[in-house]
């Protein structure tokens, strides 16, 4: 699972080849041992949690980041490398 951005000690991730549990583009993101995956659509939560406060700097992030993400996303279904992504305040 491809580390693509890390910022304010959130880790972003997105496994090869995985699509047939969400069956949407999404990222999981890690935090001290918390752990989300976020829909690239929308930055909802498909599944787990973050803090609050940390889940506002993904929704954002994603936000930002959505086209970059998407195009990570495509990478990594067809079991490519995908590219970094900066985080935020970098």
């Amino acid at each position: 699972m491809p580390t693509i951005s890390m910022f304010y000690g959130i880790l972003i991730r997105m496994f090869f080849y995985d699509m047939d549990k969400h069956n949407v583009p999404h990222i999981y993101a890690e935090y001290q041992g918390q752990v989300a995956v976020y829909s690239i659509h929308d930055g909802t939560v498909l599944a787990g949690e973050l803090l609050p406060k940390k889940h506002k700097l993904v929704v954002a992030w994603i936000e930002i980041h959505q086209d970059d993400l998407l195009v990570d996303g495509q990478l990594v279904v067809n079991g490519k490398k995908p590219f970094p992504i900066r985080g935020l305040g970098q």
